[in-house]
């Protein structure tokens, strides 16, 4: 499985916010990683951490979790940190990984000195509560156990029995 090439979608309320390629690393299970170039253009600077050409991020996308996990590394290899997305749980088809957005987003720094909520403010926005609570619960329950993983120095163990008895469940 390893070393074929996927095109990730990431959509947010229906429309695809980007779309890149990138490489299988492994497929164990539910879990699915792959490592791909810094994928939008230019740098993007968000205070904490920057994302800029030459970065390379090994992403986790899970058929059964509500969140994915993308590992930073800078050109040189070294660890920016954690980049977490709370969304619905991959569609993972063949050559395709589609991932639904829903704006709750964590950062861990590499030396977990930083663990930051990130878009409570767009979420609530969204109006997921209202439209569905079930969604909008799951999504509050996988961002409090990232923040908890993270918290813990856990986000680099990412195989499924060290997530276990951490509230990160599959459905």
């Amino acid at each position: 499985m390893s070393g074929r090439s996927v095109e990730v979608t990431l959509t947010k309320a229906g429309r695809t916010k980007i779309r890149y390629p990138a490489e299988v690393l492994a497929e164990e299970g539910a879990r699915l990683s792959v490592r791909a170039p810094w994928a939008a253009g230019g740098v993007r600077d968000f205070g904490f951490v920057r994302f800029e050409p030459g970065d390379v991020f090994v992403e986790h996308y899970w058929r059964d979790r509500w969140f994915a996990v993308k590992e930073v590394r800078a050109a040189d290899g070294a660890l920016k940190g954690w980049y977490c997305d709370v969304t619905r749980p991959a569609v993972i088809d063949g050559s395709r990984v589609v991932v639904e957005d829903l704006d709750l987003d964590l950062w861990v720094s590499a030396d977990g000195s930083e663990v930051l909520r990130l878009d409570e403010d767009e979420f609530a926005a969204s109006g997921l509560a209202a439209s569905d609570p079930e969604a909008a619960a799951r999504t509050v329950a996988a961002l409090d156990a990232l923040e908890a993983l993270g918290r813990e120095g856990l986000l680099d163990l990412l195989g499924p029995a060290r997530w276990e008895g951490h509230g990160v469940q599959g459905d």
